[in-house]
């Protein structure tokens, strides 16, 4: 037997000495089966952790998102407020001026209404200083009290306000005068003339007291009968007599109870004019 049948023999009598001699050089803990579950479970949890890392970047994005607008509608509020407050101290500068012009105005009306205040007073005073002043020149010189109308011998007031036939008489006494009375032709055309722009009537001083009675004047005289011609309820008897009112050129008789106008009447000072 020769040396290379030997070495053959040997090597078929250990035929898995060479390669297990080549799995003992190697790493003989990767095919142990608690490498494989620890490899699994890390490869579990590294797919955990991605998956943890993708929902947690979703989530941030979402978050920055949300951020991101809410950063733009606190910055479009900051502008609209901005907006406002300038608007606000615009308008408040606005009125400011507004008032401060309309102060002035004011001070300036009511300077102005002071002067006419003053001026007024002054004419005021003027105005009464000339009513005196006249009142003391009628005195002396006119027939006829202010207000009354001088027509030859007589001075004739209109005062105004109606009332009854008594209450004209006692109100033309209180002014030392009596109620009209027509003396001629001449008066009652005066009186026509002085009362023509007035549809009113006005009492005069003729009365009676029933139809048998005569008509008289205040001072007792009678009415002369060529000076006018009495109308209307000329033979009525009233309570408080028949009383003689003008108007519109006419004479009526009428119940005294009735109110009326009436022209008070009284003698002009006719010396003192002269």
């Amino acid at each position: 037997m020769t040396f290379d049948d030997l070495n053959i023999k040997t090597m078929r009598d250990h035929p898995d000495e060479k390669s297990n001699g080549r799995k003992a050089k190697g790493l003989p803990f990767l095919y142990s089966p608690w490498w494989c579950l620890v490899a699994v479970t890390l490869g579990v949890l590294c797919l955990g952790s991605v998956v943890i890392i993708i929902k947690l970047g979703v989530e941030l994005s979402q978050v920055s998102d949300l951020l991101t607008q809410q950063q733009v509608n606190l910055t479009h509020q900051k502008n609209k407020l901005e907006r406002q407050i300038s608007a606000r101290q615009q308008a408040e500068e606005a009125s400011q001026e507004s008032q401060k012009e309309l102060k002035e105005i004011i001070e300036t009306l009511a300077q102005k209404l002071n002067e006419k205040s003053k001026e007024q007073m002054e004419l005021h005073q003027q105005n009464l200083n000339l009513q005196e002043t006249l009142k003391r020149v009628a005195n002396c010189s006119a027939p006829c009290p202010q207000d009354w109308i001088w027509h030859k011998e007589n001075c004739y007031l209109f005062p105004s306000g109606s009332l009854d036939w008594k209450k004209s008489q006692e109100n033309c006494l209180s002014l030392d005068a009596k109620l009209l009375k027509i003396n001629s032709t001449e008066d009652l055309d005066f009186i026509l003339q002085a009362i023509s722009h007035s549809s009113f009537p006005f009492w005069t001083g003729l009365s009676r007291r029933n139809p048998r009675y005569p008509w008289l004047w205040e001072d007792g005289s009678p009415l002369m009968p060529y000076l006018f011609r009495l109308r209307g309820a000329i033979s009525q008897t009233y309570s408080l007599g028949t009383c003689a009112y003008i108007q519109q050129g006419a004479v009526f008789a009428e119940n005294c109870a009735l109110v009326a106008f009436r022209i008070c009447q009284k003698e002009a000072n006719l010396l003192r004019a002269q």
